[in-house]
């Protein structure tokens, strides 16, 4: 490994890509509700980032105290230093966005966002009758008093800190007390009577403020200020070997609510006194603290109300069928006549439902094998499989458990299909199966057929609407093969009997083919051949991949990138990527598909993929890579990757100084690549229903 190459630290490039969502929030051009959406998902990131991504860093620092400093923390100390700085420039953006452009653009279409001090009389009562029938049970005041009282912080539960004063002795040192706003249990957004044509609403904060008075009639209150803690997530179980892996994350579950502190943000409006008090009493470190703006779980705006203002939304886009396995009668049949893709969003993710669906109740079907890797809590998918055990069919799931934040979800799911009888398999230690893949066994003329579907993303029908994602469906033998090889190994720990020609298999040949592929572009530009690639992923990190990208680009070979998330790879950067450009694209649909695209001298081989070039999805995990072999199906996937290369709309160009500047040519009209996407496929679709009439028209002429 060349210890001098350019190589961008993880994290910051993950700051740097989420502050790509907050510059949507902050684009003009992008309807009002679906600005105030994305600070919602800015919100949510970071909060997962600070939950996992910092934790992960406190931790390796606290282990160092513990150690006595025989750890090196330098790294991590200098990698906290530059999150908290970039995260503190980013809320100051973030609470400029919010005071200065939203909520005046709110006002201008008649929604008013009050505060306490704001409030008619009329609406003093209701939020008066409000807090008494609804939120005085909830609120949980406490008095605090320093090294005696005090109470266990719930994450990322929103707290009000108190600033009182005795009103018997108003010359004695001000007293501190803390109220739970209980947004767990009630909306964040509270509509208030209003005068016809205006939506007057508060801020569940807001109510509480108001009414804290009557929780301490002994004190005059002086002021409130918002604070929230959250928790580190990490259940740090993926390493181990030994002992019952189910019953650790099951345990580990119940204590990831009460870890120690990632982060204690708070309003920066807080006097000093306070902080000090709270950091004291709480036992924060200087490291825990972030300053925000004066409300919290930013992530709450998802609930915003938008009283039908539909004008205020982005334009749905209504989801394009498939008629080729949504309307044909014999979805077997048409996927054994050719293969199939569809993508989602764009278009209907009922395909997948439907093949579980009429395998469940076929009688020819006798074997169903599924990854889950996240499913939807209300799944027709999995009911399917319910639905197959009932019919006599041998169904086998397997089922990651260590899916973070999804766990819990993943163990209901395994313990509801078990109870059912399907064959259920869970995680291996210290891998994970990510792997997006089932297999249909289907007997045909005493003969056993297999039928795969793979994906780029889960099977999950929630994510299906707003994540874009490929998915494959195919009889082909040479992958459907190697798809029950994969299968063989999870259910047995065997090696398959096998090798994988066609399929790239995390733990098997997934890094050395991908090597492969790179060293044979690089070999074809050293030869004054064309060499290029196209590489789309959601993240880009593994140090030993960027070195061979970056010897490809040395040699001479061509490689555009589009990178969703993180990337440590630093594109034209001399003597190592001058002939590497990285753009990413943040748009209505959140991209997912992970597309490999080799000239191959011509001969362009094209792979869909689960994995991103990730050290842990190169080492650590089952991954599969498949290839697309038919003429058309290559085609439609390398027309999207050179649409989405020459998006100038909602593309950003990824450089070494984290500019994220918008890709732009003032000389070409604007593509944005999501809505020609799917404009795209709704022609073709129009197309094809035009030819099916014609031929329907002349069939009906010959008769």
């Amino acid at each position: 490994m060349n210890e001098n190459m350019p190589y961008a630290i993880r994290d910051i490039s993950w700051l740097s890509f989420n502050y790509r969502v907050l510059q949507e929030a902050k684009d003009p051009k992008v309807p009002l509700f679906e600005r105030i959406k994305f600070l919602a998902i800015y919100s949510n990131n970071l909060n997962e980032f600070f939950r996992v991504r910092v934790a992960h860093h406190r931790n390796v620092v606290r282990a160092s105290k513990k150690a006595q400093k025989e750890i090196d923390t330098v790294m991590p100390k200098n990698i906290l230093k530059k999150i908290h700085k970039i995260v503190d420039s980013q809320q100051e953006e973030f609470n400029d966005i919010f005071e200065n452009e939203i909520i005046p653009l709110l006002n201008q279409n008649g929604i008013r966002l009050l505060r306490r001090m704001d409030l008619n009389e009329e609406q003093r009562e209701f939020v008066e009758t409000y807090f008494h029938d609804h939120l005085l049970s909830f609120v949980q005041p406490v008095l605090l008093v320093k090294k005696k009282i005090r109470p266990f912080l719930s994450n990322a539960a929103l707290y009000l800190s108190i600033l009182l004063q005795n009103k018997n002795k108003p010359q004695a040192a001000h007293q501190y007390a803390i109220v739970k706003i209980p947004s767990d249990f009630f909306p964040r957004f509270l509509e208030l009577p209003s005068i016809e044509g205006h939506h007057d609403i508060i801020m569940l904060d807001d109510v509480v403020r108001h009414s804290v008075a009557w929780l301490f009639p002994g004190f005059d209150i002086l002021d409130t200020y918002s604070f929230k803690l959250t928790r580190d997530a990490e259940l740090y179980i993926d390493d181990e070997y030994s002992g019952d892996l189910i019953a650790k994350i099951k345990k580990s579950l119940t204590k990831r609510d009460v870890g120690p502190p990632s982060r204690f943000v708070y309003d920066q409006e807080m006097p000093d006194e306070l902080l000090k008090f709270l950091m004291e009493n709480f036992d924060l470190e200087a490291a825990d603290l972030i300053k925000e703006g004066r409300y919290h779980n930013n992530f709450d705006f998802f609930q915003f109300p938008t009283f039908g203002m539909d004008h205020l939304k982005i334009k749905k886009l209504t989801t394009l069928p498939y008629p080729p396995l949504e309307k044909v009668k014999d979805i077997f049949e048409a996927i054994k006549e050719r293969d199939h893709l569809i993508h989602v969003p764009y278009e209907s993710y009922e395909s997948v439902i439907r093949l579980f669906e009429i395998a469940a109740k076929d009688p020819k079907v006798t074997h169903i094998k599924i990854i889950q890797y996240r499913v939807a809590r209300k799944s027709r998918i999995m009911n399917a499989l319910i639905d197959a055990v009932k019919m006599g069919k041998q169904v086998t799931a397997f089922i990651e458990v260590k899916a973070r934040f999804d766990e819990e979800a993943n163990l209901k799911w395994g313990e509801k299909l078990e109870k059912a009888g399907v064959n259920v398999h869970y995680s291996f230690p210290g891998l994970k199966v990510h792997s997006k893949l089932a297999l249909i066994s289907r007997e045909e003329d005493s003969k056993v057929k297999l039928y795969a579907y793979m994906s780029t993303g889960n099977f999950h029908e929630g994510t299906a609407r707003v994540y874009s994602d490929f998915g494959f469906f195919t009889s082909n033998t040479s992958i459907t093969s190697e798809a029950a090889g994969v299968f063989g190994f999870l259910e047995t720990v065997q090696l398959p009997n096998t090798d994988f020609k066609h399929l790239l298999v995390g733990q098997f040949n997934l890094r050395s083919s991908l090597n492969e592929k790179i060293e044979r572009e690089i070999s074809n530009a050293k030869q004054g051949k064309i060499a290029k690639m196209i590489l789309k992923m959601n993240s880009l990190e593994d140090m030993s991949m960027i070195e061979k990208l970056y010897e490809a680009s040395n040699a001479g070979v061509k490689i555009s990138l589009i990178i969703r998330g993180i990337c440590c790879l630093i594109p034209n950067i001399k003597g190592y990527s001058e002939n590497i450009e990285i753009i990413s694209i943040v748009d209505r649909y959140l991209e997912h598909s992970r597309v490999f695209l080799f000239h191959n001298g011509g001969d362009e081989e094209i792979y869909l993929s689960s994995a991103d070039f990730m050290k842990r999805n190169l080492s650590y995990r089952i991954e599969t890579a498949f290839p697309i072999y038919d003429p058309i199906l290559k085609k439609e996937i390398k027309d999207f990757l050179l649409l989405q290369l020459s998006d100038n709309v909602k593309a950003r160009i990824i450089d070494a100084q984290d500019r994220n500047h918008y890709k732009k040519n003032d000389m070409a009209l604007p593509i944005r690549s999501q809505i020609e996407t799917y404009y795209r496929l709704k022609r073709k679709l129009e197309s094809q229903s035009i030819n099916q009439s014609e031929l329907e028209k002349e069939s009906t002429i010959q008769s």
